[in-house]
């Protein structure tokens, strides 16, 4: 049990201690705590080649011709995947190069190893799920923009709901994630 005059100087040397206030500071301490980058919330780190990513993914938008939002969502999730198992793979390397004892180099290397089961799974999971769609595409182009008589019922039945266009092609990928 500490004294109410410990408490009091806890609490007063805390307010110097608060971390960074100006979006500058923020910017600078964004990735302090990165360690790896697999759960990272976004998908190309500071670190990373953006133009390869891009590359990968414009690849596979034209392996897999997306038609819909949602088949390009699926092409979207591939990419991702993908990156982040190069990622893995980067990592692995340096864990092999690293300084580290034996017990502990294989306790990451299970760990990246469980991971990579993971995005394997995902991928290949969302690669099945867009055959799917592909598949059963209608025969008719599907129009992604509701008629504004349609949107004026949209909003009287959901008006929690806001009505957002889609992002460009230049958006930034985020994963809802920690940032180790």
């Amino acid at each position: 049990m500490i004294s109410a005059k410990q408490l009091e100087a806890n609490r007063q040397n805390a307010q110097h201690s608060t971390g960074p206030q100006t979006p500058e500071g923020k910017a600078v301490v964004r990735f302090n705590a990165l360690k790896h980058g697999l759960r990272a919330r976004t998908t190309i780190l500071p670190f990373e080649n953006p133009e390869l990513f891009n590359q990968l993914y414009a690849e596979l938008v034209a392996d897999w011709n997306p038609q819909t939002r949602t088949e390009q969502l699926h092409v979207e999730q591939m990419a991702i995947h993908q990156w982040l198992l190069m990622r893995l793979t980067n990592f692995e390397r340096s864990v092999y190069a690293g300084p580290m004892d034996g017990a502990a180099q294989m306790a990451l290397l299970e760990r990246f190893s469980t991971q990579r089961a993971r995005l394997e799974n995902s991928f290949s999971k969302t690669m099945r799920d867009l055959t799917r769609l592909q598949q059963h595409r209608p025969a008719e182009p599907v129009v992604a923009d509701p008629q504004p008589e349609q949107a004026e019922v949209l909003l009287t039945q959901f008006p929690d709901i806001p009505l957002v266009p889609p992002p460009s092609a230049g958006h930034v990928y985020v994963m809802p994630a920690d940032t180790r």
